[in-house]
């Protein structure tokens, strides 16, 4: 491997990134125009029917983020024409044949232009509709893979999957090329293409029945997570990113893949600011629930390793595995995340919510401020269901009572109460296996890369960092994550 300057690889270039309004994919696109204002072309491809939909997702989704700040500070009047000439907006749809570009203008300039594609697409939701996930997280990358092939220029592709395909698989996870192809958990029995014809079945059959919309979306998200646990993945996301990567192994012939695998991705650590970050990244959920007084217990091994990994850092291994397999044969896979090199666990991530919270309490709308106390951790199942029933759901049972013989004065109680316990039984049940994930994943792929990109030294270096081990945990969730959490996924 082989890894000369990432900024003159840079130039020039026309790159294809899917799933472009994503959180990763808004991250690369405005590190690329900051540090190579003369790369060629970004083709941006947006899941809706038309350019002038193309457009106004362009604008209100990426470029009106926040995120982009530096980048309009720095050009200032040049921002619109820089963009303008930089950036290509393609309505099209991974989960469809040929992208859905067959009939586009653009087919043919995509098809004779493109040097990387970088494939960042994807459905995140744990318990998404199956049908939709296995559209986009599987097969969506069949077809990326063979819109590839048709890319005459193409020197590489980079296709952006999940530490967690290897599903509730413990230990020591490997960066294993041979893992292509084949079931990571050692699933036995899976077809994809009958997981395919399976659903579509399972749609006729609920629309024939004249099942409402409601309805359909229940039955998609219910045969989604059994599909997904019958095989042994704990839910739909992680069991169709799996599906994509076997598939990648079955589909790539001689082409240059690189799969990059994050952990669980945090706010940006220092690029192009700290703290910056959209939604609510898996473990968030819980910190906000915590923060706001909506739950005071939870469920997990307060000893285990939370693998987390800052987005900016993300991008950066993306960008580096890029350049370094341009060219070059390639059957890789990059884990980037933190548990082998720097880990924090539940318990540091426990007292940093705490603190920071008792510090500086949530205010609601009305100006109030919620106060906190210390959260009771279960370490069981058996335990927490104890918990809860005892602290939560035998109270309901008696206020439930006094509500019924009081004309329902209490009903907007009752009704706070069960949403407060609806909402924790919810998230248990969302994030449980990796609440008591006792795996670590395996870096000496990353470290390697990691390496190569130091050889060169100097303001590159600076520039495309990725080593977790510069991160103090303590600092950042303090004043990185969770201030950011509160300016940016509640702004």
């Amino acid at each position: 491997m082989e890894l000369g300057s990432i900024i003159h690889f840079l130039q020039d270039k026309t790159i294809l990134v899917t799933g472009a309004t994503g959180f990763l994919a808004k991250i690369f696109v405005e590190k690329i125009l900051r540090v190579q204002p003369n790369v060629k072309k970004l083709y941006l491809l947006l899941r809706v029917k038309d350019t002038a939909s193309a457009t106004q997702r362009l604008e209100n989704e990426i470029l009106g983020k926040d995120l982009f700040r530096l980048l309009k500070e720095k050009l200032g009047t040049r921002f619109n024409s820089f963009v303008s000439e930089k950036l290509t907006v393609v309505p099209g749809d991974i989960s469809h044949e040929d992208l859905n570009l067959k009939n586009s203008i653009l087919w043919e300039e995509i098809c004779n232009q493109t040097d990387v594609i970088v494939n960042v697409a994807a459905s995140t939701k744990f318990d998404e509709r199956y049908d939709v996930a296995l559209g986009i997280n599987t097969l969506g990358v069949k077809h990326v893979m063979s819109f590839a092939k048709k890319c005459v220029k193409l020197k590489v592709l980079v296709h952006v999957s999940t530490a967690y395909v290897c599903g509730e698989k413990g230990g020591l996870v490997l960066e294993d090329p041979h893992q292509f192809g084949v079931s990571l958990n050692g699933a036995t029995g899976l077809d994809i293409d009958m997981e395919k014809k399976m659903v579509d079945e399972k749609l006729n059959e609920l629309r024939e029945e004249g099942a409402t919309e409601h309805d359909i979306e229940l039955a998609m998200k219910d045969l989604g997570t059994k599909r997904a646990r019958m095989y042994g993945w704990p839910n739909t996301y992680v069991f169709t990113k799996a599906m994509g990567e076997m598939i990648v192994g079955t589909t790539k012939g001689n082409m240059n893949v690189v799969i990059v695998r994050p952990t669980i991705v945090t706010s940006t650590y220092r690029e192009p600011f700290p703290g910056w970050i959209e939604g609510l990244r898996t473990i968030d959920s819980l910190v906000v629930a915590y923060g706001r007084g909506k739950i005071t217990c939870f469920l997990g091994d307060i000893k285990a390793v939370f693998d987390l990994i800052p987005a900016d850092m993300v991008v950066n291994a993306i960008i580096v595995s890029m350049v370094a397999h341009a060219n070059q044969p390639s059957d890789i896979i990059y884990h980037v995340g933190s548990s082998v090199a720097n880990p924090v666990r539940y318990l540091n991530i426990r007292e940093y919510g705490e603190r920071y919270f008792m510090k500086k309490p949530w205010i609601n709308k009305d100006g109030t401020a919620v106060k906190v106390g210390k959260i009771t951790i279960m370490s069981s199942i058996a335990g927490f269901h104890k918990y809860m029933y005892i602290r939560y759901q035998l109270p309901l049972k008696g206020l439930e009572l006094v509500n019924a013989a009081s004309c329902h004065y209490f009903q907007e109680t009752c009704l706070d109460l069960n949403r407060k316990i609806h909402s924790i039984m919810r998230l248990v049940d969302l994030y449980k296996s990796y609440l008591f994930f006792n795996g670590v994943f395996d870096d000496m792929n990353t470290e390697k890369l990691l390496s190569k990109a130091r050889e060169g030294g100097g303001v590159e270096t600076e520039l495309f960092y990725f080593d977790p081990k510069v991160i103090d945990w303590e600092d950042y969730f303090m004043n990185i994550h969770f201030p950011g959490i509160i300016k940016y996924a509640f702004k």
